[in-house]
């Protein structure tokens, strides 16, 4: 059963804890990446034989086994697909940036360029737990940003195939390259090349323990988007909220994991005890109701506060990836809070809408870490690359300033590269 507390009344490390998994995976991780450098496919072919138990000829994707999956998946999920596509397209265009040009001194020019990442790496979970919206929400980002390459990487199934709904959402978001691997291999394949996968300049999506620690090891070699932890809900509520639809919510996340965190602040006790009771009704029938019991008896809360705007703060001290605000006028308190991965305004936007089809991005900050990081965007698909230009006037006029700066640092070859050049014959 939750737990409920009354703010004030515990100590703050209990309420704001996360349960963090125990397991070091870091040198099995090492082992992994080490080998598939030194042997390439050979190592992929192997390591999928034997975390995946199936045989594969051949580590790509083609173009009628995509085929196939489109016309094996049945309509509805087409549209449904194309639909949420359309919806996620309409709010990263939003996002696009654009180069400047700064031309307001004399022979003075200064700019910045916005330019994609050359190729994309996506990680898709993939075999029994297939997740069609993660290939949505990571590869239209990159394709909006301008990748020209958007290769993906997921696990096939025991029949040797991807399960056809990844590869249906992959012909929708328009998805370049497929291949049939997944783990910390398929990362290190991404990272630094083999024989048939090409080395990408940035790798995002979700994965479990292996594939995280795998994407903090090539770090550097790649970019990353983020160290992602367990799924995480936090709903504010007023006690107005119907109890039945706060415990959907928060039941929405702890199917996801045993490890997922599940957070309701509400300024209403009899509202707690009432979403305590709903959950233990509503669990039983779910279809993940072993997973979401853990997740809720061991890392689900109720919290209840003294204000809503109490609720807030705690809301922001916890930094939750996802937020409901469960509450009348919804838009009042929309400036108080600070620290989210996403936020779901009002009695009837369920995380669920947020996960599959409105069309803000679903990959987003865990584990407090919303603080200081954002849901990934057309922005984690770009660089900016900046430049300036002086005519000879213009250096002259500043060269005694930039070597007087330069002196001060003790950089006497940086100061006489200005002056140098403004010197007469």
């Amino acid at each position: 059963m939750i737990t409920i507390y009354r703010y004030g009344e515990v100590d703050s490390k209990d309420i704001f804890s996360r349960v963090v998994p125990q397991v070091d995976v870091s040198s099995i991780v090492a082992d992994i990446i080490k080998t598939v450098r030194q042997k390439g496919d050979a190592a992929l072919l192997d390591y999928t034989e034997r975390f995946d138990k199936v045989r594969l000829d051949t580590l790509a994707v083609s173009e009628e086994e995509i085929a196939e999956a489109f016309n094996e998946v049945e309509p509805r999920f087409i549209e449904i697909l194309e639909k949420a596509a359309a919806n996620i397209r309409a709010f990263h265009e939003k996002q696009v940036r654009n180069s400047f040009i700064i031309n307001t001194a004399p022979g003075v020019v200064m700019g910045q360029k916005i330019i994609p990442v050359d190729r994309a790496g996506l990680y898709v979970p993939g075999g029994t737990a297939a997740y069609p919206s993660t290939v949505l929400m990571d590869a239209i980002p990159a394709k909006i940003a301008g990748v020209r390459e958007v290769v993906m990487v997921t696990p096939p199934m025991k029949n040797g195939k991807v399960n056809p709904v990844i590869l249906a959402a992959a012909r929708v978001a328009g998805v370049t390259k497929i291949y049939k691997v997944g783990g910390a291999q398929a990362i290190a394949a991404l990272a630094y090349g083999t024989e048939s996968i090409p080395k990408v300049d940035k790798i995002v999506g979700p994965g479990n323990a292996f594939v995280a620690e795998a994407k903090k090891q090539v770090y550097g070699e790649v970019s990353i988007d983020m160290i992602a932890g367990p799924s995480e809900i936090l709903i504010v509520a007023d006690g107005n909220t119907n109890p039945d639809h706060a415990a959907a919510d928060l039941l929405s996340q702890a199917e996801h994991d045993r490890l997922a965190s599940a957070v309701l602040v509400t300024d209403s006790e009899a509202l707690a005890k009432a979403v305590s009771e709903s959950l233990e009704r509503q669990i039983p029938a779910l279809l993940r109701s072993d997973i979401a019991r853990e997740s809720i008896d061991k890392n689900g809360k109720i919290i209840v506060a003294d204000t809503l705007m109490q609720a807030i703060e705690i809301a922001n001290e916890i930094a939750p990836e996802h937020l409901e605000l469960l509450v009348d006028n919804p838009f009042d308190y929309l400036d108080a809070i600070r620290h989210a991965g996403s936020i779901f305004m009002g009695r009837n936007c369920p995380e669920a809408l947020g996960d599959y089809f409105a069309g803000p991005n679903h990959t987003l900050p865990t584990s407090g870490t919303a603080k200081f990081s954002s849901p990934l965007s057309v922005d984690d698909f770009i660089k900016k690359t900046q430049y300036t230009y002086y005519t000879k006037d213009a250096l002259s006029a500043v060269a005694e300033d930039v070597a007087f700066f330069a002196t001060k640092e003790g950089l006497t070859a940086h100061a006489e590269s200005a002056v140098i050049r403004t010197r007469k014959e």
